[in-house]
């Protein structure tokens, strides 16, 4: 079996260090192009598979708050800033542009930035300590930022103007080496419009949860615009849909929230549900759960990040609860060990999931590193996909439109990678892929039946392998679950 090993974790911190890619060359064999501003659609799940069987588990590593353009712009042969021009102008909401981009308050931004993307880090380097202002990520806000596809109103509608814009440079970030050696998805986007708690109750259940007769003060109200009135941007539609943060009527949840504000446990089903009906291993590692369950959460712990938590099966004192949703702690064990589930999706604490405004973005990836190499250092990485991605844009801008498949979304690109023996390496793929192409590929692989029909539409990842290199040194139960 080829091995590929990233470039060293030290060599990519020495200051002025970057990565080359000039002798990574791009398997092009599979490449789907990037959909036009004209002709943004789905183009189905490939029909023939080899080696699929092959794949005995899927771990997915689920990170905050970043659009693609935003840390991977500058990756030599994506999609990326170099192609940003025809998007990259923003407009107030009347379709007039800046002359200069909309004063970021807060220091050390400067007051009269050009209206186009910049280098956050002349001003806040990766490596520090310091993090940047968190910024508005909204079910309607991401909408109107959109603008149909022209993305030019970012920056009039965050919280954070300006910094919208910014972008890190991509090859001094310790996950740049993994995209190189792997592969790089440059065409991927957050299933549903808006934040975390969509879009994470979106990647197991392929569809919004609902609050039947949520309090009147919970629900949106909207202006001419589209963007919520002063004092109403609730985190409920009007008919009914629960789309921005919210917390479940089971533990853990803050202990400051009204009662009737609680989201019911939903009752639709998750791939959770799928899983193991058809007996197929699968857990939820959270870091700090077992602290936040014990009523002393960490102060970063995210209660909105649990998404499993919201639903009936996995309610406060089911079997289900206490045998899928786990610490991450466990999971590093499982790696080491070689016994890790079929499937396990892994949600860092706080401090290291790369958040905007609580956390920097180098003491998320070089965590999400050690995740890797507990992984790829045990005995189950002979037969695993590492699928590393972002829940949402977290406020910033990418050049990219999304296409357009329902009332939810896709929304903003995010960078996402795939690491595996059996991924191409040093290869981007275009392909069009969102959330719920995640799913796909675990219904794929394990034969489950979709959950909605976005993830029965999705394209399912495979493009981003070749399950039939190295089958002579192959080992392992193929059948294994």
């Amino acid at each position: 079996m080829q091995i590929r090993l990233p470039a060293s974790r030290a060599l990519m911190l020495v200051a002025g260090t970057t990565l080359s890619l000039t002798a990574c060359t791009k398997d092009t064999s599979t490449i789907v192009a990037p959909p036009s501003a004209s002709s943004r659609t789905v183009v189905g799940r490939n029909q023939n598979v080899p080696g699929l069987e092959r794949l005995q588990h899927v771990v997915v590593i689920y990170l905050e708050n970043h659009s693609f353009d935003n840390l991977y712009g500058e990756f030599p042969g994506a999609n990326g800033l170099a192609n940003s021009n025809a998007t990259s102008l923003q407009v107030d909401l009347t379709g007039t542009a800046f002359t200069t981009l909309p004063s970021i308050s807060t220091e050390p931004f400067l007051a009269t930035l050009k209206n186009a993307p910049f280098s956050i880090e002349q001003f806040i380097p990766a490596g520090t300590s310091a993090i940047t202002p968190d910024l508005v990520h909204r079910f309607y806000q991401e909408q109107v930022q959109i603008d149909k596809g022209k993305m030019d109103k970012y920056a009039v509608v965050s919280d954070a103007k300006g910094l919208t814009m910014g972008y890190y440079h991509t090859m001094t970030l310790p996950l740049a080496a993994e995209a190189q050696a792997y592969t790089l998805a440059d065409n991927f986007f957050h299933g549903a419009f808006g934040g975390s708690f969509l879009n994470h109750i979106w990647l197991i259940s392929a569809q919004p949860p609902v609050f039947p007769n949520a309090p009147a003060n919970v629900v949106a109200q909207l202006d001419a615009n589209g963007l919520p009135t002063a004092g109403h941007d609730g985190f409920v539609t009007a008919d009914g849909f629960d789309v921005n943060t919210s917390f479940t009527v089971n533990n853990p949840h803050p202990a400051s929230v009204p009662a009737n504000q609680l989201v019911p446990n939903q009752t639709m089903s998750t791939i959770g549900d799928r899983l193991s009906d058809a007996g197929v291993s699968w857990v939820w590692y959270s870091g700090g759960w077992n602290d936040a369950l014990a009523g002393k959460a960490d102060p970063l712990f995210q209660f909105h990040h649990q998404p499993f938590a919201y639903f009936a099966n996995y309610a406060d004192g089911t079997p289900a609860k206490a045998q899928h949703l786990r610490d991450e702690m466990e999971f590093i064990a499982a790696a080491k060990n070689g016994t890790l589930p079929a499937v396990s999706f892994v949600k860092p604490l706080g401090e290291v999931n790369e958040h905007p405004g609580y956390t920097n973005v180098l003491n998320g990836e070089l965590h999400t590193e050690d995740l890797i190499n507990a992984v790829r250092n045990g005995p189950d990485w002979k037969n695993t996909a590492i699928i590393i991605t972002y829940d949402e844009n977290g406020g910033f801008w990418d050049h990219v439109a999304p296409p357009v498949v329902d009332r939810w979304g896709p929304g903003t690109r995010v960078p996402t990678l795939i690491i595996s023996p059996f991924s191409r390496g040093g290869h981007i793929d275009h392909t069009f892929y969102e959330t719920t192409s995640i799913l796909a590929l675990i219904e794929r692989r394990w034969g489950l039946k979709p959950l909605s029909t976005r993830d029965a539409r999705a394209n399912d990842l495979t493009n981003a392998f070749n399950f039939q290199q190295g089958n002579d040194n192959h080992q392992g139960n193929e059948n294994q679950q």
